[in-house]
């Protein structure tokens, strides 16, 4: 490999990878941050509805730790929930100390509500643009210096000897490059741009999964995508997201006849779990036959409106529609990646010398749904903790193992054979075979029919067999990540959380498990229970 050993490299230039170099410096290190765009390209920068703590009177971790069990549906990680509801406090006055300048009245930080909170905890700058906000303030700290950036950086492999990883393969306008590293950490990000209606930026592709999954990393709980309930819907425009913060404040959800309906779905009605109020509106739709339900914010104070919610208020403006007196026609989105690789509670993966934090990471706070805004708090709390095991020099623990796993690849029931298979051409094709059988309603049929075809052309582009590190082409990582989704929803026989079968419509108390994906050579073991 080429050039001197790095001390710390960082794949990703989002809230975690950014906290996580930022903490490092403190720390004493001098760490490079790879990105595959520019440093300010993440999905952080498109979170509105803001991050969650429990900073106020009358709130505590307890009652945030006991909001964001009860939304994981029973496969929360307590261990770790304790973990990121108990330190939240301390990574908000981080960010306080850094600069972020979260939205006050009077010298006190205001706080929102989102669906499954029972408490106002809701941290909130610049109104909805809470993400670009951080994701600036954290830009300019790094920007102070000791800290090394090379941006137009794209992950190509991790590079393994022993069981251990030893560094990384990237591609730049520069070439091929090999950088050899003491420890890597992994903050990639999410994968929603897999899907076909999607929240997320064009970046959000999934690659460090796969790259993750094909170096030996065990994944976990791939199967959970959770699908934002409310973008901006209308033909030729973008499906910007209108935050879950719009209905905190009181706005509603109606049909194309002017009908409330989310009480007839929940007790919760608007402020349901999102995969409730998501499913709820696709059951809307089929019943009405329409494209889209409607957001009606008419009766929150217009200047409330303004202050509260800017970024939303400009760009439905820019589309001829007024917050404070328009129907807004919504449709819901892929949005979040709650599984990824598993880490333990130090951030460590299952390969030792690679950590993991942010959405590429499994750590379990969210279980089978994420609790509103816990997401940018997920990279805090848990970049902290890799920081801390690197300054400690704590030894490797690793990650204890799931009772369920499944090798990937894996035997399907035989059909017409893989002539008959169709082949993935496009990342569009991909994306629209995603949004269509791995959506947020699948059964067993749609999903066969995707692993199949995702297994083909990660086979076909050098993703499969695991382990292969040269000549693996994008659209085969975008494959391999959207295998483990399909792959993980299939093998998944229930219904809980974000993940949802038609053909399996319950929850199952066999099922109540994490599942690990693994690599296998083919033709190795088979699913095991």
């Amino acid at each position: 490999m080429s050039g001197s050993p790095r001390e710390l490299i960082i794949v990703g230039s989002g809230i975690a990878g950014l906290y996580v170099a930022i903490r490092a410096r403190e720390e004493g290190l001098r760490p490079l941050v790879l990105t595959k765009s520019t440093l300010t390209d993440s999905n952080t920068r498109y979170a509105q509805g803001g991050i969650a703590a429990a900073v106020a009177e009358g709130d505590s971790p307890h009652l945030h730790w006991r909001d964001t069990v009860r939304a994981g549906d029973g496969l929360v990680d307590r261990a770790a929930a304790r973990v990121l509801t108990e330190e939240a406090p301390q990574r908000i006055a981080d960010l306080v100390r850094w600069g972020v300048p979260f939205d006050t009245v009077d010298g006190r930080i205001t706080l929102g509500r989102e669906g499954a909170h029972s408490r106002s905890r809701i941290l909130h700058a610049g109104g909805d643009a809470t993400g670009l906000r951080i994701e600036e303030t954290l830009q300019r700290r790094v920007q102070e210096g000791g800290i090394d950036v090379q941006e137009q950086t794209v992950l190509r492999a991790l590079r393994v000897q022993g069981g251990i990883l030893r560094g990384l393969r990237v591609a730049s306008p520069h070439g091929t490059e090999d950088l050899t590293a003491e420890k890597v950490v992994l903050a990639t990000g999410g994968a929603g741009h897999l899907y076909y209606e999607s929240s997320n930026p064009s970046v959000a592709t999934g690659e460090g999964v796969a790259i993750g999954f094909c170096a030996g990393a065990v994944v976990r709980d791939m199967e959970f995508i959770q699908f934002h309930p409310t973008a901006f819907y209308r033909e030729g425009a973008p499906r910007f997201l209108i935050t879950e913060a719009l209905r905190g404040e009181g706005a509603l959800l109606k049909n194309s006849r002017g009908e409330r309906f989310m009480p007839r779905y929940h007790p919760l009605a608007e402020l349901a779990p999102r995969d409730v109020v998501s499913r709820a509106i696709v059951a809307e739709l089929r019943r009405t036959g329409d494209r889209t339900v409607f957001l009606d914010a008419s009766s929150i104070p217009p200047d409330r409106l303004r202050v509260r919610f800017p970024t939303i208020a400009h760009f439905l403006e820019a589309q001829g529609l007024d917050l404070s007196r328009d129907l807004i026609p919504v449709t819901p989105v892929a949005h979040y990646m709650i599984g990824g690789l598993a880490t333990n509670l130090h951030g460590e993966t299952t390969l030792r010398g690679l950590y993991a934090c942010g959405e590429v990471a499994s750590t379990g706070v969210h279980g089978a749904n994420r609790l509103a805004s816990n997401s940018l708090l997920e990279g805090l709390v848990f970049g902290e903790r890799i920081v801390g095991t690197l300054r400690d020099g704590r030894a490797w623990e690793g990650v204890p193992p799931s009772p369920r796993e499944m090798g990937i690849p894996r035997d399907l029931p035989p059909d017409s054979g893989e002539d008959g298979v169709e082949p993935l051409r496009s990342p569009e094709d991909l994306r629209r075979l995603l949004w269509t059988n791995v959506g947020i309603l699948r059964d067993r049929t749609g999903l066969e029919v995707a692993v199949r075809r995702l297994e083909r052309r990660a086979m076909e582009g050098g993703a499969l067999p695991p382990g292969t590190e040269d000549g693996r082409d994008p659209l085969a990582d975008s494959a391999l990540t959207a295998l483990l989704i399909a792959g993980g929803a299939l093998t998944r026989e229930e219904s809980r959380g974000s993940h949802f079968r038609s053909d399996y419509p319950r929850r199952r108390a066999a099922w109540k498990v994490h599942l690990d994906l693994r690599s296998v050579a083919r033709g190795g073991p088979p699913e095991k229970a």
